[in-house]
């Protein structure tokens, strides 16, 4: 892979010749907010927020082909040399939100992107973005009067990054007959692109307020009445019959699953002693204590286990990469059954998952259901669980080997540790989440204190948390001494592409460090892995860091990849370059490999060779080149595919 030029990243291409549903699925997934955003600026504002709002989301989720296969999809236009099922999503995500705004003709049935969308609804509640200040009023003004095209032309400069070529491909493929019309108005628009990424422009981030209270109070009395009316009828009409009366064959409230009456019957749930883990043999989940105020709650545990047994419509049930969802085999042990903030969660373990039931405290709406893998966790992997999340704050609960808990801000190393509070039955207080802001101001880890040490720990969207670690692959160890906390500083902005990936352990490992040409100070190379539960789809990324940024700036990505060993135990070296420009203007090829490599050459647009495992060889603007390294043993190596 050609090292990666800093001052302008690379962008794949596009030139495949299909596009897989799979991938874009995918990028639907991981661009989401992006999409929804896009869509909700081309929509035209006499919809009202509300609509807007409802309809972005609607047109992003319906983004995807017809159709269930997973094989190939017919391939849009090329529009530009982004990933192209990204490219792809993203132009049938244009062209629904131009079809809403094209005016509707009276002799012409709506088409289906200008009807009120089915999917997704919200009852009883008006949602829009947060407010803007006088600028995003007055942008959103501008905006609303442009046509439908010119305001796609608008978001796709500023959202997209697209120059005007770009922008004109992508209104082509989604249908617009005059891309350089559209062009034209946009341009009579102030180029306020900044303000495109306000929150008054994110239809992700949303503020509720009630509907017509005394008229839904109104229509509603109207339709018990009439709900009532029919009932009465139709038992009316059932009698002669007996048509609607239930017989012998007649299906159960609740259909029995396949779980057994014993892994179903609370009474049944295994609860370990409060001083187990003392004097066990060994130190994990299964020697959780059962905490919480409501572990003698027989209905609630009732509800939990149906709802891990046969989860109905109204259970939401998510699942961490490489988890199944089904049942347990037997009584499984319970490990919490309490009310945190709003709600009432129930934990459970199988010793293969960790199950997570909650519901409302009121007894209203649903309920959700999280299952995460966990198996084979030690003491140095069951140090906590996330026990609730409520309104961008976590709440962990710890296991009861742990002495002390506090927090720790990774963008500030030498702030310290926080103290946490915790309650008797090791529920901490709220823990702002981490990487919450959307300039990642801050991101929190949580600092866990226990016989063996201090470990710290950090939420990536999953019930338990990733384990942050430091130094070589082949013995890594608990990022917590200066210059570990210094590294993870440039790193932590960079979790946000393990999120949701099953993480078990995050180690940032700094392989080399560079002399930089011309006496401009000492670059750093490090390698991050993120290492899963299910032992595949590890995630690595190659980072440079070159002197006199921020003291906390996230380093440069310059290579990155999925489900290899690169980095791990298995495969524990490093090997990465960069196309750099010195402060005086002139470009090196810069390459770095770990302790392993005996030396490192470059070929293509820059061509040089080292005896060492450090390189710098000059090189022209745009310079694509490969770098290989030798290993001792003569082994040729490449960087990260």
């Amino acid at each position: 892979m050609p090292p990666h030029d800093l001052t302008r990243r690379p962008v794949p291409d596009a030139s495949a010749p299909d596009v897989d549903a799979g991938r874009a699925g995918a990028a639907l997934v991981e661009h989401y907010p992006r999409l929804v955003r896009l869509a909700y600026l081309i929509l035209p504002p006499s919809l009202g927020r509300n609509r807007r709002v409802l309809t972005a989301h609607a047109l992003a989720q319906r983004a995807l082909p017809r159709g269930r296969r997973s094989g190939p999809v017919p391939p849009p236009r090329r529009a530009d040399d982004c990933d192209p099922a990204y490219a792809y999503v993203r132009i049938r995500v244009v062209a629904a939100a131009l079809e809403v705004a094209r005016p509707r003709r009276w002799n012409a049935w709506p088409r289906r992107a200008q009807l009120p969308p089915l999917l997704p609804q919200v009852w009883g509640l008006r949602l829009f973005p947060r407010s803007g200040g006088a600028d995003e009023l007055a942008l959103d003004q501008r905006l609303s009067a442009l046509s439908g095209p010119a305001r796609a032309a608008y978001a796709l400069r500023g959202l997209e990054g697209l120059d005007d070529t770009r922008v004109r491909r992508v209104l082509e493929a989604a249908g617009v007959a005059d891309p350089r019309t559209a062009l034209g108005r946009a341009d009579g628009t102030p180029a306020q692109y900044g303000l495109l990424a306000s929150a008054a422009f994110d239809p992700c981030s949303l503020q509720a307020r009630p509907t017509d209270l005394p008229r839904r109070r109104r229509r509603c009395r109207g339709a018990l009445a009439a709900a009532a009316a029919v009932l009465v009828c139709g038992t009316l009409l059932a009698l002669p019959d007996g048509g609607l009366r239930g017989g012998p064959g007649a299906a159960p409230a609740v259909a029995p699953g396949p779980v057994s009456g014993q892994a179903m019957n609370p009474a049944k749930l295994s609860r370990v002693a409060p001083a187990a883990w003392r004097t066990a043999d060994r130190t994990d989940f299964s020697v959780w204590p059962a905490r919480g105020d409501r572990t003698g709650d027989p209905v609630l545990l009732r509800r939990a286990l149906a709802a891990w047994d046969r989860p109905g419509d109204s259970v939401q049930v998510s699942a961490t990469p490489g988890t199944p969802a089904g049942p347990p085999m037997g009584a499984p042990q319970l490990l919490y059954a309490g009310g945190v903030d709003d709600a009432v969660v129930v934990l459970l373990y199988d010793g293969l998952r960790v199950v997570r039931y909650a519901e409302a405290k009121d007894g209203g709406g649903g309920a959700a259901l999280d299952f995460a893998r966990v198996d084979g966790a030690g003491e140095d992997a069951s140090d906590a669980l996330v026990v609730g999340r409520t309104d961008g704050n976590v709440r962990y609960l710890t296991a009861p080997w742990v002495r002390d808990a506090g927090v720790r801000d990774l963008l500030d190393p030498a702030a310290g540790v926080r103290p946490l509070a915790r309650s008797a039955d090791g529920v901490t207080d709220p823990v702002p989440g981490a990487g919450s802001g959307r300039t990642c101001a801050s991101w929190n880890a949580l600092a866990l204190r226990d016989g063996a040490g201090t470990r710290l720990v950090t939420d990536l969207g999953e019930l338990p948390p990733a384990r942050l670690l430091a130094g070589p692959p082949a013995a890594p160890h608990d990022a917590t001494g200066p210059a570990d906390l210094a590294d993870w500083a440039h790193t932590a902005c960079l979790l946000p592409a393990a999120r949701a990936h099953g993480v078990r352990t995050v180690n940032s490992w700094q392989f080399a460090s560079q002399q930089l040409p011309g006496a401009d100070g000492r670059a750093a190379w490090l390698c991050t892995r993120a290492q899963t539960w299910r032992g595949a789809g590890a995630l690595v990324l190659a980072q440079f860091r070159a002197p006199g940024g921020e003291e906390t700036a996230p380093d440069a990505v310059v290579a990155r990849a999925e489900d290899t060993p690169a980095c791990g135990k298995r495969q524990p070296r490093a090997l990465a370059g960069v196309l750099w420009k010195s402060p005086g203007g002139q470009w090196y090829v810069l390459g770095a490999g770990s302790s392993q490599f005996a030396s490192l050459a470059t070929t293509g647009g820059a061509t040089g060779s080292t005896a060492g495992r450090l390189l710098a060889v000059p090189a022209g603007r745009g310079a694509k080149a490969r770098l290989t390294g030798r290993l001792a043993d003569g082994t040729v190596v490449s960087t990260l595919p």
